[in-house]
Formats: C-alpha cells, structure tokens, sequence
C-alpha cells in the first residue's frame, strides 16, 4: 500500500477538498508536477487547468483551479487557488471547469 500525506485544496470561499492521498498531479508554468508522499519541500505557482488527487482508495478527484499556489512541507500539500470546483468528467473537463472559472474571473473585473 502507498504511503499517503495530506491535501488540502483552498479557496476564498471554502475548503474544496481535503483528505489524505497516495498521488498528486497540478500544473505549474514549467509543466506538470506530480507528488507523492516524503516529496522534497517546495513552492510554486499553479496554472490555470486541472489537480488530479488519487486518494488512499485509489479514486481519483479531479479539480479545476483557476491559478494560485501550491506548497509542499512535511508531508502535507496545500493549494491556494482563488476559484476551484470538483469536476465530474475527468481530466477534460476539469479543464473546462477551470477555464469557465477564469472566464468568470474576466467577467468580474
């Protein structure tokens, strides 16, 4: 069994996932990062796509942010991110989701 660590994915609004995972895969500017447990400490920005998060089961939660930040310390990873939504289809439409948050971000300003 795959050591897990925690996650945490965090908007203005709410905690929009929270829970141990065994995987982690976001994008950065310099391309896409995976994580797992006992990885080195880090910090970086994200962009504007999908977060993949396989939890200690093996199921996959799929989640569009729009941007912000990741950090990873002491075996627990959190995303700071302005807007997030879980997606029900999978990767493609994580990207979805997350370009209508980035749509919606336009919108306001």
């Amino acid at each position: 069994m795959a050591k897990s660590f925690q996650v945490d994915v965090v908007s203005p609004e709410a905690t929009v996932w929270s829970g141990q995972a065994t995987f982690l895969v976001a994008r950065t500017p310099e391309g896409e990062l995976g994580v797992m447990a006992d990885h080195e400490a880090l910090m970086g920005a994200l962009v504007t796509g999908p977060v993949i998060v396989e939890d200690e089961s093996g199921q996959r939660t799929t989640i569009g942010v729009h941007g912000g930040f990741l950090q990873v310390l002491n075996n627990q990873v959190t995303l700071i991110t302005d807007r997030a939504e879980i997606a029900e289809g999978g990767r493609d439409d994580a990207q979805a989701v997350a370009e209508r948050l980035a749509s919606q971000e336009a919108a306001d300003e």
